[in-house]
């Protein structure tokens, strides 16, 4: 019998992961990469991390009225996400945390939210969190928004300070993966 969980997981370590020598987008140096877009941007990786997230959100019971984060990572996992949870019978839209305000028409930093009102309860998406800046950036925008932030699930913590940083501005983090999944990159 198959579960998606570990056929993601083998999917990442085959798709997205190497060992080999990168800066980060936090100017950080390491020996591994995970570049998740590899498998989010593949037909059956998609599939697979809709039903992990969908999965993870019903069973930590999350009362959310989207779900969403920082563009380019989390925008294929909200575009899975959003899917799945339809094709479960369940209603949810989608959001997209730009780095800059859109240059014309609203100016917004956030699409997707027209529906939304302040108060609204949203859950953030984010593919790697390293330091946690890009999330940070994120839940800022979303707090300025006046949405509830429930929490964030990221596909994997790379464990270098980011869970901390966000979990301390008062939002649970829940990785679906850790670097010590990875073959190399636990000792790293």
């Amino acid at each position: 019998m198959s579960h998606p969980r570990g056929d993601l997981l083998a999917m990442l370590i085959e798709r997205s992961y190497s060992d080999r020598e990168v800066v980060l987008s936090s100017g950080k140096r390491s020996n591994f990469y995970v570049d998740c877009k590899q498998t989010l941007l593949h037909p059956d990786g998609m599939a697979l991390t809709g039903t992990v997230l969908v999965d993870e959100w019903q069973h930590q019971q999350l009362d959310i009225d989207a779900v969403g984060g920082p563009t380019m990572g989390a925008d294929p996992m909200t575009c899975a996400f959003v899917l799945q949870a339809r094709r479960r019978g369940l209603s949810l839209p989608g959001y997209f945390i730009r780095k800059e305000p859109k240059g014309h028409g609203t100016m917004a930093y956030i699409e997707g939210v027209r529906t939304l009102g302040a108060g609204s309860r949203v859950l953030v998406l984010e593919d790697v969190i390293t330091t946690g800046g890009s999330s940070l950036r994120g839940i800022e925008q979303l707090r300025r928004a006046e949405f509830e932030v429930l929490g964030l699930f990221c596909l994997v913590d790379r464990m270098e300070g980011g869970r901390a940083a966000i979990e301390a501005e008062g939002v649970p983090v829940t990785p679906l993966y850790t670097r010590a999944n990875f073959p190399g990159a636990e000792t790293a």
